[in-house]
């Protein structure tokens, strides 16, 4: 009964597909199979935004494993997270809630069992998958719920980023997590699916050493070494100079003294940051030709997505953490082997969403997706249909109770932004057209000619926000004031 749903999904696209003149799946001797469940490998990046792909366009970056995956899949030019940062983007990755729904970021209280239990790992195991995690896990949970959602769990964190292995050498987190990926693959029977979880935790920074912010894997020594990589986009004074007093004094200006705030120290930090790009980019790879040793690439989906966008110096800041298209936009490939070639190597429009993926895991696997869950499945997609009523904007926000992230609330739409924050006295907001300017350099709230355009997105905002868990207080989402030390 678990892979009741996937075969009726299959064969009615496959219905469609003969209806429409063309094959929805490759005709090979596994894909003639439809009633076998997949296999599923989630890779996932920190602090990677999605241009930052060489399939993408990015002219300096090189991602190979990634662009074979998009030359053989699929790629959603608009894909985004809707909480830009890492805890509360993984907790909705794996609970397929918003952060307003399951309530979890830095210091809050561990996820609800309920929402871990019907998390996409653990019902993929209580169907049958053998479920596996490596990496950086980022969120918080009760005790015994990770034994609940996966057979294998190798939790692997930075800081430092290289371990000192048993013959005493040192080894980068990266390619460790890489080295469990393929004994999870090695161990897996034949007559059993699984899926594995590979998180990692490149690119993000080193935070504790302010000297060297992007150790990279030694692999990748003098990649970039002979390249000057331009200035970030809009890293002009000017467009800084231009933002609220209250963001030019976030987190985000002050981690760009860290790491962008000279020339020197730019290039010095983006090469760095590129090679841990590529430094994952190579280990992914790895695990992907062990995949295709072991026989199982025809029937494995690879989907790759990063976890929160990043600005790298764009606008004068550091991070992620607000409502900007690089903080929220994110890189999204999806590869299934099963579909026929002709729908490979599309670059498609919708929205995507991280609150899409444990939908999208679900349903690739014939699971029922839960009722509660807040995103819906990108499958239809993959195999040339188009879901009737797709999204046309999407709520964000950021929640974290920390005193130099300004909280905000807001709705990105296809054509207007809106952003709240909130907790501003007078409460601050932006409004920017897309269409008239997408780099969104002007805010045109407070400009009389758009107060009607104003008022849709405040209803709108609020229309979500209330669908999702209602207004903020510290009372509905329990966390502790975080911040920088006080200095003694």
């Amino acid at each position: 009964m678990a892979y009741r749903s996937f075969i009726i999904s299959t064969l009615a696209a496959c219905t469609l597909a003969l209806v429409l003149g063309r094959p929805a799946f490759a005709d090979s001797a596994q894909d003639a199979r439809p009633n076998v469940p997949p296999n599923i490998i989630f890779f996932l990046s920190d602090d990677q935004r999605d241009d930052l792909l060489g399939c993408a366009g990015h002219p300096i970056l090189k991602t190979p494993a990634i662009d074979r995956l998009a030359r053989q899949g699929v790629r959603f030019r608009n894909a985004f997270v809707t909480t830009s940062i890492c805890a509360a983007s993984r907790a909705t990755l794996f609970t397929g809630l918003y952060e307003r729904s399951h309530k979890y970021t830095f210091g809050t209280p561990p996820l609800a069992a309920q929402m871990t239990a019907r998390s996409y790992p653990a019902l993929l195991r209580r169907a049958g998958y053998r479920t596996g995690f490596v990496g950086k896990f980022g969120v918080g949970v009760a005790k015994g719920q990770t034994d609940a959602m996966f057979d294998v769990f190798v939790p692997l964190n930075r800081n430092p980023y290289f371990k000192k292995q048993p013959d005493g050498s040192l080894r980068h987190v990266t390619e460790i997590a890489g080295d469990h990926a393929i004994h999870f693959l090695q161990g897996c029977p034949k007559d059993k699916p699984f899926c594995l979880s590979v998180s990692f935790n490149a690119a993000h920074a080193e935070d504790s050493d302010k000297k060297d912010h992007y150790p990279w894997p030694r692999a990748e020594d003098g990649l970039y070494d002979d390249i000057t990589v331009p200035a970030p986009r809009l890293s002009e004074p000017e467009v800084f100079e231009s933002q609220p007093e209250f963001l030019k004094k976030s987190l985000n200006r002050q981690r760009w003294f860290w790491r962008w705030d000279t020339p020197e120290k730019y290039q010095k930090n983006i090469r760095s940051y590129y090679r841990m790009i590529t430094g994952l980019d190579r280990v992914m790879g790895r695990v992907l030709a062990e995949v295709a040793e072991l026989g199982r690439r025809e029937n494995t989906v690879v989907i790759f997505m990063g976890d929160n966008g990043y600005y790298a110096g764009s606008r004068g800041f550091a991070g992620k953490w607000s409502h900007y298209e690089e903080s929220l936009r994110v890189p999204l490939v999806i590869q299934d082997p099963r579909v026929s070639s002709a729908l490979k190597g599309r670059v498609l429009e919708p929205l995507a969403l991280n609150v899409d993926i444990a939908a999208t895991i679900l349903d690739l696997a014939g699971v029922a997706i839960p009722a509660s869950y807040q995103g819906r499945s990108l499958k239809p997609f993959l195999a040339g249909e188009q879901p009737s009523e797709w999204r046309q904007d999407f709520f964000c926000e950021h929640l974290m109770n920390y005193s130099e992230i300004p909280k905000y609330e807001g709705v990105r739409g296809r054509r207007w932004v809106y952003a709240r924050y909130f907790q501003q006295e007078p409460v601050f907001e932006f409004l920017h057209d897309l269409e008239q300017d997408p780099q969104q350099l002007k805010n045109l709230a407070a400009e009389p000619r758009y107060a009607k355009q104003l008022s849709i997105m405040r209803r709108r905002c609020d229309e979500l926000r209330d669908s999702y868990g209602g207004e903020y207080s510290l009372e509905k989402f329990p966390g502790r004031r975080m911040g920088p030390r006080k200095k003694k």
